[in-house]
């Protein structure tokens, strides 16, 4: 296993220490794949995170938005029945599954089909951030006299 030290990142620069987290959290990563999901990009700053979750209803998944972070939790409500499997592949186990969200990156909806969780994202800059084109004004020239012409009516 390969380890990275991030801490020369904490002192040679300001402002990117929630980048050198990310990264080291992406490092040290466990290998919790449940539930299996796809992250789409639909269009220039559109996005869509699909999660499968087989067996869910829609009111045992919650999905937060809280500054950079997407959280998604699924907790299944408990089966009363008793039932004897004779093969049991399909996992109904609680998760909980957080994703990073860039800056100015927003949850546009979410919908649950076929046993898949659809969440839409879309970056959306503010004006003011954008780029913007700045006109260029034009300074009246001054104009051109001769000194020291007497106008003729006035004689």
């Amino acid at each position: 296993m390969r380890t990275f030290d991030f801490s020369p990142l904490y002192r040679s620069s300001v402002g990117f220490d929630r980048m050198a987290s990310l990264l080291d959290a992406a490092a040290s990563e466990t290998g919790n794949t449940y539930p299996p999901y796809n992250i789409e990009r639909t269009g220039d700053s559109s996005y869509r995170i699909s999660m499968a979750v087989a067996g869910f209803s829609d009111q045992e998944i919650s999905i937060e938005a809280q500054q950079n972070k997407l959280t998604i939790t699924g907790k299944r409500a408990s089966d009363d029945e008793q039932v004897n499997y004779l093969h049991r592949g399909i996992a109904t186990r609680s998760f909980q599954r957080q994703f990073e969200l860039a800056d100015y990156v927003e949850v546009k909806g979410a919908a649950l089909e076929n046993g898949l969780l659809h969440v839409d994202l879309a970056r959306e800059i503010p004006d003011a951030m954008k780029p913007r084109t700045i006109a260029i004004n034009q300074v009246p020239s001054p104009q051109p006299s001769i000194e020291g012409k007497v106008d003729s009516e006035a004689a």
